[in-house]
């Protein structure tokens, strides 16, 4: 079978070829499968895509037309994709559940701990040899109320750390897992409880139309004043013009996020000669209470190891005629 790895990235691509065992015939582009890239997988039975790219309905009929099959995705978020449509067409389609809930969870505290404790102001001025303390003020964690958001695999690692700070847990997700209860010091309580009574709130959900902006002008107003909220998750889980407006009237604290909700066409891209057009984006990241990181919260050596593997390991199945067990 041949594979079209659309968005490959430069450190990934060696962990690809060490997983493709099986010697299947493969290709690498730096482009985001689009509209028009969809043409580039001309002669391809199978391509594999990451978060940022469009498999929308319109380019699935394009790549159905072109003879692809099979979409494996290097994400475990799928929202990119039109399940809907790819099912009526035909395709099969697979993601990477799973692939190292620590990875993103130990991101999400790390992002947490930075934005607290000033770790990129004080490194600038101290590289500039000012050493004044009067801008660095923080909290403990230790002892605060941590909202959770899903309490899936990224979730309950998130519920692991924060417990080990000697946080008080609050979680909401509308599958609870109880035995988390007893094993982290956490409770499940409604959404709006959540909000309303956490210090720190961190969100850990797949995107979906129900949970679609879902930190919002109205659910801030609840929250703490000095609430610090983190998200990497998805974007479009935080309605990014609302949460600027909040962190400029100092109606909550801090903004940390590995996501931003319109991400295609920016990410993944180096635009530090030529600058952004995204104006959004250009407020959001002149804020001092914020901390924005590229979507990099998979990147460790265990995580984009085992993306490799579980993709290859779809990849092979399709190849010999045998379901996945990641498939949608």
């Amino acid at each position: 079978m041949k594979i079209l790895f659309y968005s490959s990235k430069d450190f990934e691509i060696p962990f690809l070829k060490e997983a493709n065992s099986k010697n299947q015939k493969i290709s690498f582009i730096k482009d985001a499968l689009t509209s028009e890239t969809a043409l580039k997988a001309v002669g391809y039975q199978a391509i594999s895509i990451f978060s940022g790219d469009d498999a929308s309905s319109l380019v699935l009929e394009k790549l159905w037309d072109l003879g692809v099959k099979y979409i494996a995705l290097r994400s475990a978020g799928h929202n990119n994709v039109h399940l809907t449509a790819a099912k009526n067409y035909g395709f099969k389609v697979a993601n990477v559940p799973d692939y190292s809930p620590y990875a993103i969870a130990e991101h999400a505290s790390a992002l947490l701990l930075a934005l607290n404790r000033k770790i990129v102001t004080a490194s600038t001025q101290v590289k500039a040899y000012n050493f004044l303390q009067k801008h660095l003020m923080g909290f403990n964690i230790h002892g605060k109320k941590v909202g959770l958001i899903g309490t899936g695999s990224i979730g309950s690692a998130m519920a692991s750390i924060m417990n080990g700070y000697g946080c008080t847990i609050l979680a909401y997700d509308i599958s609870p897992n109880y035995d988390l209860e007893t094993k982290y010091n956490l409770k499940y309580v409604g959404l709006d409880q959540l909000c309303i009574e956490s210090d720190i709130i961190s969100l850990h959900i797949p995107l979906t139309e129900d949970n679609y902006y879902l930190i919002n002008k109205e659910r801030m107003a609840l929250m703490k004043k000095n609430v610090v909220i983190v998200n990497t998750a998805r974007g479009a889980h935080v309605n990014t013009v609302a949460i600027i407006e909040a962190l400029e009237i100092k109606q909550i604290a801090g903004y940390c996020t590995d996501v931003y909700e319109k991400e295609a066409g920016t990410f993944f891209k180096d635009f530090s000669e030529i600058g952004i057009k995204d104006k959004v984006l250009k407020k959001l990241l002149s804020l001092p209470n914020v901390l924005l990181t590229p979507h990099q919260g998979y990147m460790t050596v265990e995580a984009v190891e085992n993306i490799a593997e579980m993709t290859f390991n779809t990849l092979n199945s399709w190849n010999e005629n045998r379901e996945s067990r990641h498939e949608l």
